[in-house]
């Protein structure tokens, strides 16, 4: 057996002490997969944001609208395909009302031109577009709530105060994985058409959406839809789909930070208690590294044997991590996300690029780790390693 292999079989030496390390290494690196995997599900929607989609809203905040009339303007620009408007609602259903979904008001007529990505039956979409009342919702929401295609469900608004009835006319899938499914989509002409004349919100949306020829062209046109609007009272802010949804992400940014921080964070401390176990084994070790010397081994032959044990218990560490890591974030955690909250995490999945960090950062730190270590044991001398007792 040469040198690294009896490095490798000296930790299980202390069997306990290597067994709680290596655990604490597996729980360091399900927390860092963990919040990492949130920070991924947060910006893959921005990621994967359609490249030939812009958004058009009110220039001072994306809370305050835009005039209905303006739809018509925003169509008319060379480039734009087609252009869609919604308005968010932000209903609850009284059955369910720790059930948070997005509820959104959108102009039916152009909706799947504009979204076509959203996939429905061809009966439900028919029966749907010609429902005044009629809803749409994601397959998962439908699923979570109990709801079936012809259920008459009760919405509560905040924004648009009062119980609103609609009827369930069709359930949607989608053909990419980061759309929302727990969405509940209805007819922006029922929204409207139900304030009272003069109401403050009548007449007005919240956004557009435009579908370009030219993805390329899509700031080119933005600035084109922004120029029209520079002297009207209300001003427009237009920006690619991924732009937009990156402006969404940086009202959070403090918060993506942290979370950031803290993943890098758990992975020193990690380091630290792995250093504090390989130092503690050297030091036990001293007088056997003596003998070593004794019989012809090299400095560089005793820093080698402390890393190579510094680096297996990492191994072991960062591997269970892993092992442990997809059940729990994946399966357990990331299935219960998607389904109720997939308005923030439509796609909760540990990317490959996760995975490998999680790995090649256990081992690096293990690295680090031992280097202290293997360095004192290195330098120690010869007589004063064999008198040592303990």
């Amino acid at each position: 057996m040469n040198l690294v292999g009896v490095s490798v079989k000296n930790v299980g030496r202390n069997k306990l002490r290597t067994l709680l390390t290596v655990l604490g290494i597996a729980v360091a690196v399900v927390a860092f997969v963990l919040l990492r995997t949130v920070l991924n599900a947060w910006t893959v929607g921005a990621d994967f944001a359609a490249k030939d989609r812009i958004g058009t809203r009110n220039k001072v905040t994306f809370i305050m609208p835009l005039p209905k009339r303006y739809l018509e303007t925003i169509r008319s620009v060379p480039g734009v395909v087609d252009s869609c408007y919604a308005s968010w609602f932000g209903g609850k259903d009284p059955n369910h009302e720790r059930e948070f979904f997005a509820s959104m008001a959108v102009q039916t007529q152009t909706f799947f031109s504009v979204f076509d990505e959203i996939v429905v039956a061809p009966a439900d979409k028919e029966r749907w577009l010609g429902d005044r009342k009629g809803a749409l919702v994601g397959d998962v929401l439908a699923r979570k709530l109990g709801w079936k295609v012809g259920d008459k469900v009760t919405l509560t608004g905040s924004i648009y105060p009062g119980d609103w009835q609609f009827q369930i006319d069709g359930i949607y899938g989608a053909t990419r994985k980061v759309v929302d499914r727990s969405s509940f989509f209805f007819h922006w002409d029922y929204l409207n058409e139900s304030l009272p004349e003069g109401a403050r919100q009548r007449d007005q949306i919240g956004w557009v959406t435009s579908r370009i020829k030219d993805p390329g062209r899509a700031a080119d046109i933005s600035q084109a839809i922004d120029k029209i609007f520079d002297d009207q009272e209300i001003q427009t802010l237009s920006m690619s789909e991924r732009a937009m949804n990156m402006s969404f992400l940086g009202m959070l940014s403090t918060v993506l930070k942290a979370i950031d921080i803290i993943s890098l964070v758990i992975l020193a401390i990690m380091m630290l208690i792995l250093g504090n176990t390989i130092a503690m084994g050297a030091r036990e070790r001293t007088r056997e590294f003596g003998v070593m010397r004794a019989i012809g081994f090299l400095p560089h032959h005793i820093a080698i044997s402390v890393l190579a044990e510094s680096l297996a218990v990492g191994a072991l560490g960062g591997c269970l991590g892993l092992f442990l890591a997809y059940p729990l974030v994946q399966g357990g955690m990331g299935r219960w996300l998607e389904e109720n909250m997939g308005s923030f995490f439509p796609y909760f999945h540990i990317a490959e690029t996760t995975a490998l960090a999680a790995v090649g950062l256990a081992l690096l730190l293990a690295l680090i780790a031992g280097l202290l270590p293997a360095y004192r044991a290195s330098r120690l001398h010869v007589i004063e390693s064999l008198r040592r007792v303990g």
